[in-house]
């Protein structure tokens, strides 16, 4: 482990991380992925993600003596945590304000390559695995959950078409609480992609009669889960070969978006043989 301590705004890795705050997609662009906050760095480092890079407050880093200038509860872990980094970079915490996107700011983060990409820039889909599609699902709270939920049901990919929120954005991130890591994530796929999957396409609709408790679901199967007041676009629709309803006996008109892949991914796990 390598350190160096930076202190001026215009240092190329502090504009870098400006970047990443001001632009949700700018991942995309830079190659790399911030993540800002102990717990998702604690996740990454449990799933085995190699970290080339910590960045950390001054405040917040217990130096090579183990003191920190202003030493907190917190300090001992966020330096334990840094200290798994190939290379750690210390700058003060007043420098760190103008990087965060975060009203109290976390004072660690950690920048990773981006995951395996094929020559055009995508994730490759992987074939025969119980998958999720979002259909441009824009709000990055809802990605977020339905990316946590993916995991917890023991989804093994998530397919993001174009128009879906960044999947690597701060917000979603944050959302995710670290699911990111226990899944393989393609984005900015198109409705011709999804022949790669391998698996029946499932979607929910209002217009079918029939009912999630009583479908035959397959598995492993790809739930599709669509625009927040759109649904699942004609195209993606027309390659579902089972269309299910949730009951709302309440009488509400439709569930938010993440709330209904939870209950189908639920559904999904309920059927499946114990291992």
């Amino acid at each position: 482990m390598t350190t160096q301590l930076i202190t001026s705004r215009d240092n190329p890795l502090v504009q870098r991380l400006r970047k990443h705050v001001q632009d949700p997609s700018a991942y995309r662009k830079l190659g790399e992925v911030w993540l800002e906050g102990d717990h998702l760095c604690s996740a990454c480092l449990s799933r085995g993600v190699p970290v080339a890079l910590a960045v950390i407050a001054d405040t917040a880093w217990l130096g090579e003596h183990g003191v920190a200038p202003a030493f907190d509860e917190q300090a001992g872990r966020l330096s334990e945590l840094a200290r798994q980094a190939a290379k750690v970079v210390v700058v003060p915490e007043a420098l760190w304000k103008t990087f965060t996107s975060l009203e109290s700011p976390a004072r660690l983060g950690f920048l990773l390559s981006r995951p395996e990409l094929d020559d055009k820039g995508s994730a490759v889909i992987r074939q025969g695995v119980r998958t999720v599609v979002l259909d441009r699902v824009q709000d990055a709270g809802n990605v977020g959950s339905i990316l946590r939920s993916a995991s917890a049901m023991g989804f093994e990919q998530l397919v993001a078409l174009k128009g879906t929120a960044a999947l690597w954005s701060g917000k979603v991130l944050r959302a995710g609480m670290g699911a990111h890591f226990a899944l393989h994530l393609v984005e900015q796929a198109c409705a011709d992609d999804l022949d790669a999957l391998g698996v029946p396409l499932v979607a929910t609709s209002s217009h079918t009669d029939q009912m999630l408790p009583s479908a035959p679901l397959p598995d492993p199967c790809a739930w599709v889960m669509g625009h927040e007041g759109q649904g699942v676009a004609e195209a993606v629709m027309a390659r579902c070969q089972l269309r299910v309803a949730i009951p709302q006996p309440g009488g509400e008109e439709s569930l938010n978006v993440a709330a209904a892949a939870a209950v189908c991914l639920y559904e999904s796990l309920r059927r499946r043989p114990p291992c």
